[in-house]
């Protein structure tokens, strides 16, 4: 399928600004769009039709040994191998701290021999603690949802399918509470795999260990019911399989990567925003996708329903978001207001006037999600390799005129006040994972991480004031050697207007929690279930083709997954019928 039909040349008019995007109250209202990372790793799936298979599976009656899942691109193998185990009920937890799990793995580069098999067995459980080599790519841990997990496997022992509503409050049977790659404890560094064609998009190793995954616990629901229910019992039906996801707990650890990563992050934002501008900038529908549109609020409607929630916040806001689509959907039935010219931006222009954030980020994934051959190039350029580099030649004019034009929302913040400097970051000594203090209560804070980008810039500003245009920065610098750091990132990020989250990380009122959503929503998840405004529970890969379904006509219409009903519309992207 192709389409006669191009952006506007003009589309970067349609560009929405950093000042209104890159605030912690709509990165905290985020969803995952085509774009998002677990999106485009099956794309590449089934456009390069890999190959998978389950080489290994040595479980006991009680589900506990060793399994291998292995994954072939037209090039190379990946190998997960999952180890599972009996752990006392008194030693289950989703924290950091924890030291045992129902199931441990490692992504192995390649085909895993025996021996490597025995010798990950020795560490893979041991997480932290083990020792591992350049072939392992992916390390990571999974607790089950017991609840879920035993009523499945006694279901389909009895030969009955499992309690749909019930699998729709959680939607997974196992969660994962750390996915480490990129060089943790002995893992193969990034440098290794990057030049690799499927491993040029973000964190596609891990989120391949994390679809693995996926299977290996459905797979083992269904063979731990066969071993209870012999010939009585049954296989999931593919739509409930395709339904079940990868839960995951997130808490601070990934946090502090956003502001270590200004490039990356602006390369991310400015995809999705460019996305959006090039479907606001169409001036006449392209035929069939203002109807996807309307049939895809529909489905939101009931994705909404089953979005259940204990966090008050949120559920007001999940709340309001079902009120609000229900508006929308009445909007759109009078066909005046969408079949117009730029009709795309006239419906985003109605959601930004009258809606909350968390409708208008959910309606900006809702009209990229037909228009897949105009933007899924983008996808291509989300990541970054450059290293920041100190530029000793430019002179404190040019400085002052950047921190002027991209960092005013810095220096109009009051730092003199105490609710302005409330929190502050630093490492745990345990477990050396971040932390979130307050001062005057936590102690660490003359360990404070350099996190405090707002406060640094303004400290800058300050600092400046007064001095010579023509100074060269390397004489500034070493008269002020404390604000090196902060420079450097002021010289990167000048040209990467996304780069920046434009608010005080340190105030009173800051929620980590914005950080965590806008984070995992480019990586694909879904029904966020905040535990706390420091950590959140999600769902990955919820609604996506199980790896004996993937093929070019259903690996793409997966996005805001519901509980199959009778009823059905076709999508435009791959022509396979979505139910509603």
């Amino acid at each position: 399928m192709t389409y006669d039909f191009k952006a506007s040349d003009n589309y970067l008019d349609f560009m929405r600004s950093p000042d209104k995007v890159m605030r912690l109250h709509r990165m905290g209202s985020s969803f995952p769009t085509r774009l998002s990372f677990m999106r485009t790793l099956i794309r590449r799936m089934s456009k390069e039709n890999w190959n998978f298979e389950r080489t290994l599976f040595e479980v006991d009656k009680q589900g506990y040994g060793v399994s291998v899942y292995t994954a072939s691109t037209p090039l190379r193998t990946y190998s997960l191998i999952a180890y599972t185990q009996e752990i006392p009920p008194e030693m289950r937890t989703d924290r950091v701290i924890a030291e045992v799990w129902d199931a441990t793995f490692s992504l192995f580069d390649g085909v895993p021999s025996r021996e490597d098999i025995d010798y990950l067995a020795e560490n893979t459980p041991k997480q932290e603690g083990g020792r591992y080599r350049p072939s392992e790519l992916v390390l990571a841990r999974a607790n089950k949802s017991l609840r879920v997990f035993e009523n499945v496997i006694a279901s389909l022992a009895a030969g009955i399918q499992p309690d749909l509503d019930l699998l729709s409050s959680v939607g997974y049977l196992m969660r994962t509470t750390a996915v480490y790659g990129s060089g943790k404890f002995g893992c193969a560094d990034r440098d290794k795999i990057s030049d690799r064609e499927e491993c040029k998009g973000p964190f596609q190793m891990e989120l391949l260990a994390v679809y693995l995954i996926r299977w290996f616990t459905i797979d083992l629901v269904e063979e731990l019911a066969k071993e209870r229910g012999g010939n009585k019992a049954v296989r999931l039906d593919p739509k409930t399989s395709r339904f079940i996801g990868v839960g995951n707990s997130t808490g601070l650890g990934m946090a502090p990567f956003l502001l270590k990563h200004p490039t990356l992050i602006n390369n991310w934002v400015f995809a999705k925003e460019s996305a959006l501008a090039r479907v606001r900038s169409i001036e006449t529908a392209i035929e069939g996708t203002l109807e996807v549109f309307v049939n895809s609020l529909r489905q939101v409607s009931q994705h909404v329903d089953e979005w259940n929630v204990e966090d008050e916040i949120q559920a007001e806001r999940i709340s309001c978001l079902g009120d609000e689509i229900q508006s929308l959907i009445i909007w759109c039935e009078d066909e005046s207001n969408i079949y117009r010219p730029y009709p795309w931006n006239g419906i985003y222009q109605y959601v930004e006037d009258n809606f909350s954030l968390e409708c208008q980020e959910m309606i900006v994934a809702l009209i990229i999600e037909p228009h897949g051959l105009l933007v899924d190039d983008l996808a291509d350029e989300m990541s970054a390799s450059s290293i920041p580099k100190f530029k000793a030649n430019m002179s404190l004019g040019q400085l002052k005129y950047i921190v002027e034009d991209a960092y005013q929302w810095a220096t109009t913040i009051d730092f003199s006040l105490a609710e302005s400097q409330h929190h502050f970051w630093y490492y745990s000594e345990d477990k050396l994972e971040p932390r979130f203090g307050s001062k005057g209560v936590d102690e660490g804070v003359e360990k404070e991480m350099p996190l405090a980008i707002g406060r640094d810039v303004y400290e800058l500003s300050k600092a400046l004031s007064g001095t010579k245009n023509d100074t060269p920065i390397n004489e500034f610098v070493m008269m002020n050697p404390e604000f090196r750091h902060i420079i450097r990132r002021i010289q990167n990020t000048s040209q990467r207007p996304y780069s920046e989250v434009q608010d005080n990380l340190l105030s009173e009122s800051m929620r980590p929690l914005d950080l965590l959503r806008f984070k995992l929503a480019f990586f694909g998840a879904s029904k966020f279930d905040p535990k706390s405004d420091l950590w959140t529970r999600i769902s990955m890969y919820q609604g996506a083709p199980m790896p004996d379904q993937i093929s070019e006509s259903n690996h793409d219409c997966w996005s805001f997954p519901i509980v199959g009903r009778s009823q059905s519309y076709q999508c435009i992207n791959c022509k396979c019928q979505i139910a509603i």
